[in-house]
């Protein structure tokens, strides 16, 4: 198109009047390649693409969130120079509102309204196409999984560190790395069980197998995983046979409500997020029914702020029913209440509740940043449109927990039975 075309200019002096009142160093990059910043000192360096005016007749015909995010995964609308975060620091963490009442009403009409009448084009889908329903009988949570963690092992490996941990790290000092905060995770998860050599540990939703593999071969224990998805299975059973621990670590791909026997320990690291919120007082039962008397229970879940009621709960904010269409089906969070309650329906006895809100912040900014920085084999691995969304999924959670609208919170809890807990006057051991 041409720079001589009346849409563009006038889309230019509305952008250029704006400039002054947000004072902001970023730039608006439009698709003839001229950048306008909005603000007097840009560095040069940031900048939000509108590589196509199909981007601005579609989302006045559909302003929602949803428009956004496709047109992000078409490529048609993009951050130049960094990510999501890199915006958010730019806009000093003020809320976009803020930015939309400096606008003239008046002059965004007369600058926009002639693009809402060119072609729109037809948008791609690359939300996910099942059903997700709320039951745990009328889900497909296999097609679920699978949908989320089956882009590729090599893929998650641009972002994840060396052991392919995909939950929270713990940082024991806030400029560690992400492998060794996933060490120390790792390592604090088994302290928390109190894990001891010959005891039978369980991990529901095991991943590739990093947890199973650090308590046999640190604590001595025999370890079960199970995983809904292929491609961890097929990682986790190479991982094993390689570091030499069939004889103590065994992984299944089964759906955990099929397993059987009883265990001393088990744990559960970001699954209970693919659960689903009707299913959480069976999911404790089944645990319940699969744990030894006072055997312990380590409870890892990403968690949102309750609301005045249950059914204010419940409702859905744009940004979260984004991430479950497009990259995680199927999820709901729990409220921390409404996790300890279901616990203690369900016949456990709680002890300990920590906050690690965040340490995932920092964990999904190394792994923004990770994936930012092997956006090019991460694209010839998986594509543009996915390794786009995955960017603004990565950043835009760790924003989240930055300002406290998502929170994660480990909880350990024992099959309640009479008598002594068994566990330790403090918790000294903890940090030794």
């Amino acid at each position: 198109m041409s720079v001589a075309d009346p849409r563009l200019a006038r889309l230019k002096r509305l952008v250029e009047g704006l400039a002054p009142q947000l004072d902001l160093d970023i730039a608006i990059r439009l698709w003839d390649g001229e950048a306008l910043p909005l603000g007097r000192h840009w560095s040069g360096d940031l900048a939000l693409a509108l590589r196509d005016p199909v981007a601005i007749t579609r989302l006045l015909r559909r302003p929602r969130l949803t428009t956004l995010v496709e047109l992000f995964a078409e490529g048609k609308l993009d951050i130049e120079g960094g990510t999501l975060l890199d915006l958010a620091a730019r806009q000093g963490g003020g809320s976009s509102r803020g930015l939309l009442k400096k606008v003239s009403k008046l002059a965004a009409a007369r600058a926009l309204l002639p693009f809402l009448f060119g072609p729109g084009g037809q948008g791609g889908d690359h939300a996910y196409a099942g059903r997700q329903a709320a039951r745990a009988e009328e889900r497909d949570d296999k097609a679920q999984v699978q949908f989320h963690y089956d882009l590729s092992n090599a893929f998650y490996a641009l972002f994840l560190d060396p052991e392919m941990v995909y939950s929270c790290g713990y940082f024991t000092e806030w400029s560690n790395d992400i492998a060794q905060a996933q060490q120390d995770k790792l390592e604090m998860i088994c302290r928390k069980l109190r894990l001891a050599p010959g005891e039978r540990f369980l991990d529901i939703g095991c991943g590739w197998g990093g947890l199973v593999c650090h308590a046999a071969q640190h604590h001595g224990v025999r370890a079960h995983g199970v995983t809904l998805s292929q491609a961890q299975f097929d990682f986790a059973q190479a991982k094993i046979a390689r570091l030499g621990l069939a004889d103590r670590v065994t992984i299944e791909l089964k759906d955990f409500r099929a397993l059987t026997g009883e265990w001393d320990k088990i744990a559960s690291i970001g699954m209970f997020e693919h659960v689903g919120l009707d299913n959480r007082d069976g999911y404790f039962g089944q645990i319940r029914n699969m744990l030894r008397p006072r055997g312990l229970y380590l409870h890892h879940a990403i968690t949102r702020p309750m609301k005045k009621d249950e059914k204010s709960f419940r409702k859905k904010r744009p940004e979260f029913a984004a991430i479950v269409n497009y990259v995680f089906p199927g999820s709901e969070l729990d409220h921390i209440g409404g996790t300890t309650d279901a616990l203690e329906r369900r016949g456990f006895e709680v002890h300990d509740t920590e906050a690690w809100r965040e340490h995932y912040a920092a964990t999904t900014r190394h792994w923004a940043e990770r994936l930012y920085a092997n956006r090019a084999a991460a694209e010839a691995e998986a594509g543009g449109a996915k390794t786009r969304l995955w960017l603004l999924y990565l950043a835009g959670v760790s924003i989240a927990f930055q300002r406290g609208t998502i929170g994660i919170f480990q909880t350990l809890a024992s099959r309640r039975a009479r008598g002594a807990s068994g566990l330790p006057p403090t918790r000294a051991d903890l940090y030794r």
